[in-house]
């Protein structure tokens, strides 16, 4: 079927496949895909479908930078479908699976940002406030282009007092611009552009160029409590502890 019988861009039209990181035709986004849709219409517009994966990706898989993986294939979507915790570059992965998995083309966005409202723990260890390779999505819908992160939960969000992003089909869901009190958040200050799938010999290498410190404490908390660990600073606090 060409471009013009399917009504895609050719722009549109090359992020619409499985890749290898992206891989959308796996069991495991497949069944991802199933329970974030569940309970809604077989006849749900693709807009719906988008705005339900899209908070599926947020609120389902909690952010929490220290849990960023030092292999390459566990950035492959299928692995990301199942972890209950990881960064905005593989949630935004995951995204960009799951949305061609429905026939929505999503492309993989990186840039560089400058986050204002930083853990002093992560601060220390990052050595900088520019957070490098910031995952977002770039996806076609209805003639439409929009760019959104699905990176911080709306629980973490609350607790950080940080204004939740919102994708409500119509409107970008991108910049984390300020947080509840118009203090500035994160600022977006290098664009690396649109990829049909991860580079992640490239992303990888930059990470650990970028972040020695960061890189070591990663290791040695795989070590101490395994892939699946995580950070106290971004863990759902527990009842009734100080926040």
């Amino acid at each position: 079927m060409s471009d013009s019988e399917t009504g895609l861009s050719a722009e549109a039209a090359r992020f619409v496949s499985p890749a290898h990181y992206v891989d959308s035709d796996s069991m495991e986004v497949q069944s991802f895909v199933v329970a974030a849709l569940r309970n809604m219409s077989p006849d749900v517009s693709k807009k719906d479908k988008a705005i339900r994966l899209f908070e599926a990706v947020r609120d389902g898989i909690r952010y929490d930078p220290y849990t960023f993986a030092l292999n390459a294939d566990a950035y492959r979507a299928s692995m990301i479908a199942s972890t209950e915790s990881a960064f905005c570059v593989p949630k935004a992965i995951l995204l960009a699976a799951c949305l061609r998995a429905v026939g929505i083309p999503a492309a993989l966005g990186f840039a560089d940002v400058k986050n204002h409202l930083n853990t002093p723990k992560l601060a220390e260890l990052m050595g900088t406030d520019l957070f490098i390779y910031h995952g977002y999505v770039q996806l076609w819908l209805e003639g439409e282009v929009y760019k959104v992160t699905p990176a911080f939960n709306m629980e973490l969000c609350q607790r950080f007092g940080v204004k939740p992003l919102v994708f409500d089909g119509e409107n970008d869901a991108l910049f984390h611009e300020f947080d509840e009190q118009d203090q500035r958040h994160m600022e977006y200050v290098n664009d690396r552009g649109l990829f049909v799938d991860a580079p992640m010999e490239e992303f990888l290498q930059a990470f650990h160029e970028t972040y020695p410190k960061l890189e070591e404490f990663n290791r040695n908390r795989i070590a101490a409590c395994g892939a699946a660990g995580f950070d106290a600073d971004f863990a759902k606090p527990k009842e009734g502890a100080a926040q």
